[in-house]
């Protein structure tokens, strides 16, 4: 039977319990601070533990079958090689996984080694207008080229200290946020193969720089480029252009598709989406069922080296 040890009491983690709970799918919350596991089951009906690993270990009655790991991004690496190590061989990891990817090497050899799965959650490939998207993209004969947009708010410094965000967090927020809008972008349209790009640094709050632009080519011979500002109010946008039509995701949870140079919304079921988290119940569903589209961990690897090469 299916069981998930949720490892996590807070916001994400909380997300991840409503779906869990929602499916009737066995499942308990570690996490290291009593009051945040307190205030989880008070928001959650879901049986949460205090302590961290070490007070599960002492009271699980039995090895769950999966693990989510909502836990802060640099944590994650080494929670998810100690779950491995007690015998569970499902593992999805919260986005990005590491901040690195000499963090997720020597786990997806441990994982290897172990015969376990690891995959990464990104939540917006399973937003409805992404599904949609993907279905219009194949049946129009795939992506001949797209574009894509990651820019930051500029409220956002406030808004990461407001959540008491690591430090290393910050520094690589590039790889911690930004990607959440490029893995969708390569996602639907097709993994590159070629990329050159160009940065800037800029006087905000990152310590890398702020000013992003660049191009590509996709594997299946889709033509792409990219721009960022995070000095400016910008969006999050992707837009894929196919033999037939081009499709805009501006926001992404809304789809829009332009023929003959007039734009019109392409219906699409989000009763989902705006139930649980934005794409998380469908992204809960494919991790618990082991098909669809998660990234692994290995494919996650290879992504690293794209980002930091849009990073440099």
């Amino acid at each position: 039977m299916t069981s998930v040890l949720l490892i996590g009491t807070g916001r994400m983690a909380r997300a991840y319990a409503q779906v869990l709970t929602t499916l009737n799918v066995p499942a308990i919350a570690v996490g290291r601070s009593e009051e945040h596991a307190r205030t989880f089951e008070r928001e959650t009906d879901m049986k949460a533990l205090s302590g961290g690993l070490s007070s599960w270990k002492k009271t699980a009655p039995e090895i769950p079958t999966h693990a989510i790991i909502a836990a802060d991004v640099e944590a994650i690496p080494v929670i998810a090689r100690e779950l491995i190590d007690t015998g569970i061989k499902h593992l999805l990891l919260e986005k990005p996984a590491a901040l690195g990817k000499v963090e997720l090497t020597p786990l997806q050899t441990h994982a290897k080694n172990n015969s376990a799965s690891v995959s990464v959650g990104y939540n917006r490939r399973f937003l409805s207008s992404v599904q949609k998207a993907k279905e219009l993209i194949a049946a129009d004969g795939g992506a001949i080229s797209f574009y894509f947009e990651f820019n930051e708010r500029t409220t956002q410094p406030e808004r990461i200290k407001g959540m008491n965000t690591p430090e290393r967090t910050v520094e690589r927020w590039f790889i911690a946020n930004s990607t959440h809008v490029i893995d969708l972008a390569f996602y639907l349209a097709g993994e590159p193969i070629a990329l050159s790009g160009f940065t800037a640094a800029g006087p905000l709050w990152a310590p890398h720089p702020t000013h992003f632009s660049g191009a590509g080519l996709a594997e299946d011979g889709a033509v792409f480029s990219y721009y960022a500002n995070w000095e400016i109010d910008g969006p999050w946008l992707v837009e894929i252009q196919t033999p037939k039509r081009k499709l805009v995701l501006n926001p992404l949870e809304k789809l829009n598709e332009e023929r003959g140079g007039v734009m019109v919304p392409v219906e699409c079921d989000d009763s989902l989406d705006t139930a649980f988290r934005p794409g998380l119940y469908r992204e809960v569903e494919c991790f618990l069922s082991g098909t669809g589209d998660l990234p692994t961990l290995e494919e996650q690897i290879l992504r690293f080296d794209w980002y930091e090469k849009m990073l440099s």
